[in-house]
């Protein structure tokens, strides 16, 4: 899912050739981000989309050859003059008088004759890894024989991989162009989905295409010094150190002919603004800002006590389990500290449970693109590959990274809590410096899992992405003021990160703070369960079954085969209801209706319905089955296929504590159900006691910080 579509889209015309455009946002000066090489189309802007949207107006489109915009085989649709053509009919299109001109690599051509020829249409330049005429002698790979006819063989050099940079290659071995080209465009370690998204925008168009773009009107080295000696407006350019397509000499000798400013960025490669994108995104809004109308500055100084201490607690979306667990936490952290203020950054629905709590929710929030609908749209027949889904929400976690980097700019914080906040947690990581405040981490399961049908690749990439955490601690091991585990040692999986890399436990122990399990309410409470039960409106001789399936929309496929299995589950138990809680994102009445059926879409506090039933049947959620193995309740769970969390961290806890019965999706039918159903309702349970004090123990570490 994207984290912004455009407010406006169309299409214009050059001799012959469609050009797709889209317009983002309303606010300040517009920016005209620009296409690069046609091996890839406008999604490669996709980490600064959100973010610059928010408070500029942005214009961008695809280049010909790939993208929505039409693959030309004429060199002449490639050609500088075509290219100028395609911008200028874009602005006009778009009634864009002025804008500030962003572009990468082969993008700075059109950029700096537009900025040379058309100064009253470009209020600035940003150039990233400009591919520009220039000498090749500081290149590390031989210059390119686009005319070359194949491979040089029993070259062990890495750098003679260059010589696939060939035009028969292309037409003959495309797909492995795309590899090695998109390893060379992300030298930066930890790089594998930028590679994966370069190879897959790449696959969109063909080798035949770029061979076509090879044979276009290339504007010279005298070209480019003549534009410099007229260009007159502000120009920065943004290299990488480490990039291994255009040497970083090509921008030293263009804002020497310029005047212009270089920020060079450390072990960055050539395509920066997808593997750095927040010193990017803040390198541009930074060189915008100059040329946004200078308004009056208002300033209001309140007289506020300082000893009230200001937390902003960020609570995960992705299900509901984090909004309770979080909100016992802050309880417990107000009787330790009474005057402390917590403002909550957070999504739907956790804002609903929040708002329900009386909770501060920062405005901030409406500007947070849903990771819950993210998830959803992931998610296939009760299989949700979570992990490739997390990484496929990369371009929303940079967006909402930057709602949150706005917010703790514009206002103090003295703790920041991230339960699960992947983005800040990660991007912190990135850009340490951006720290400004007291920050604790909580999460209950660390490192990713892959399954054995991923292969190899999954393996890899998995073990990858553990490495680079394992490396952000290393490198910042003080960033993290306090790492809190929701669990004990012994619920971490006996597993490694990947091949030689450390056991999960072992790290975790040494680097993470264990509160406990952190319920949310004490189990004692309803320890009485007839008087719970009626107080719930459960009738004697009912053997009740509550079925939920957390607070995401993913669940709706198992609800349909639970309720599926209904009428046969009410033939073998007698006096058999059914309450089926659909959450607040799938719709109840898209469920069918039965005689002893019922559907509510949601139960405030339903923990205590958990605890007043006969046997609960739940998908695989860590909060929803720690809930019924504290209140010692029979359970069926499922998780959900593909769910490395459900299935490997979630699935040892329930067995390190003897809890619930594990059923496969591929195996449910209303008889299988309904079987098991039969079996487990009503069965007395003895499960390993779940600790009660959590909360308390969490708030105590959180308050030492404060």
């Amino acid at each position: 899912m994207q984290a912004r579509l455009a407010d406006a889209e169309g299409f214009i015309e050059h001799l012959g050739v469609k050009i797709h455009y889209e317009v983002h946002g309303d606010g300040g000066p517009t920016i005209l981000l620009l296409p690069t090489w046609t091996i890839i189309h406008k999604r490669f802007w996709k980490m600064q989309l959100s973010y610059l949207a928010r408070h500029y107006r942005v214009v961008t489109y695809d280049g010909p050859g790939n993208g929505r915009s039409d693959r030309s085989l004429s060199p002449d649709s490639y050609g500088q003059s075509a290219q100028m053509a395609y911008a200028l009919t874009v602005l006009d299109a778009t009634q864009t008088e002025q804008a500030v001109v962003v572009a990468l690599s082969r993008g700075a051509n059109w950029a700096l004759e537009l900025a040379a020829d058309h100064p009253s249409r470009v209020l600035g330049t940003i150039v990233i890894g400009p591919a520009i005429a220039g000498s090749r002698a500081a290149l590390d790979h031989p210059a390119p024989n686009l005319e070359a006819s194949r491979v040089p063989e029993g070259d062990t050099d890495p750098q003679a991989h260059w010589a696939k940079y060939n035009r028969q290659y292309w037409l003959e071995n495309y797909d492995d162009f795309l590899w090695f080209f998109m390893g060379q465009c992300f030298s930066e370690p930890h790089s594998t989905k930028a590679i994966e998204d370069g190879v897959g925008w790449g696959r969109e168009t063909s080798g035949a295409v770029l061979v076509a773009e090879s044979e276009a009107q290339r504007p010279s080295k005298e070209h480019l010094e003549e534009w410099c000696s007229r260009i007159r407006s502000p120009l920065l350019a943004i290299h990488g150190d480490q990039d291994h397509v255009i040497p970083m000499e090509r921008s030293e000798q263009l804002v020497a002919r310029t005047g212009g400013e270089l920020v060079l960025l450390e072990g960055g490669g050539h395509i920066p603004l997808a593997r750095d994108p927040v010193r990017v995104n803040l390198l541009i809004s930074e060189f915008v800002e100059r040329f946004r109308p200078p308004t009056p500055r208002r300033r209001t100084w309140s007289r506020w006590d300082r000893r009230r201490k200001r937390v902003l607690y960020l609570c995960s979306p992705i299900g509901l389990g984090h909004a309770q667990r979080d909100l016992a936490i802050a309880r417990q952290l107000r009787q330790l500290h009474p005057d402390v203020r917590i403002d909550w950054l957070t999504q739907h629905p956790v804002t609903r449970v929040l708002d329900e709590a009386g909770e501060r929710v920062h405005p901030a929030s409406r500007w947070l693109a849903n990771e819950s609908a993210h998830i959803e749209s992931e998610a296939d027949e009760h299989d949700l590959h979570c992990f490739q889904a997390l990484r496929r929400m990369d371009e929303i976690l940079v967006s909402n990274f930057m709602v949150f980097n706005d917010l703790v700019t514009e206002e103090t914080y003295d703790l920041v809590v991230g339960d699960e906040a992947w983005d800040v947690d990660h991007f912190l990581h990135e850009n340490p410096e951006l720290k400004r405040f007291t920050y604790a981490w909580m999460t209950d399961f660390v490192g990713y899992l892959p399954f054995a049908d991923g292969g190899d690749r999954e393996a890899l990439v998995a073990a990858d992405y553990n490495a680079e955490m394992i490396d952000h601690i290393a490198r910042s091991p003080r960033l993290r003021d306090r790492a809190v585990f929701v669990g004990d040692p012994e619920d971490i999986v006996d597993e490694r990160f990947g091949r030689d890399l450390p056991m999960i436990r072992d790290w975790t122990e040494a680097h993470y703070d264990f509160a406990g399990y952190v319920t949310g309410f004490d189990p004692k409470q309803y320890a009485d369960r007839a008087a719970l039960r009626a107080e719930l409106g459960f009738h004697p001789g009912e053997r009740v079954c509550v079925v939920t399936v957390g607070g995401s929309g993913v669940g709706e496929d198992l609800l349909r085969r639970i309720v599926a299995a209904f009428p046969e589950a009410a033939r073998r138990v007698s006096g058999l209801r059914m309450v089926v809680v659909a959450g607040p994102r799938i719709d109840p009445a898209s469920l069918p209706r039965q005689a002893g059926l019922e559907i509510h879409a949601y139960v405030p506090r339903l923990y205590r319905h958990l605890a007043a039933c006969d046997l609960a049947i739940v998908q695989g959620g860590l909060t929803t089955c720690m809930e019924l193995t504290a209140t010692g309740r029979p359970f069926i769970y499922v998780p959900l296929r593909h769910h490395f969390e459900q299935n490997f961290h979630v699935a040892h806890r329930l067995r390190r504590h003897g809890a619930g019965r594990r059923m496969d999706f591929d195996d449910i039918t209303p008889d299988s159900l309904a079987e098991a159903i039969a079996a487990e309702i009503g069965r007395e349970v003895v499960y390993r006691p779940v600790t009660t004090d959590g909360a308390a123990r969490a708030a105590t570490l959180l308050a030492e910080l404060l």
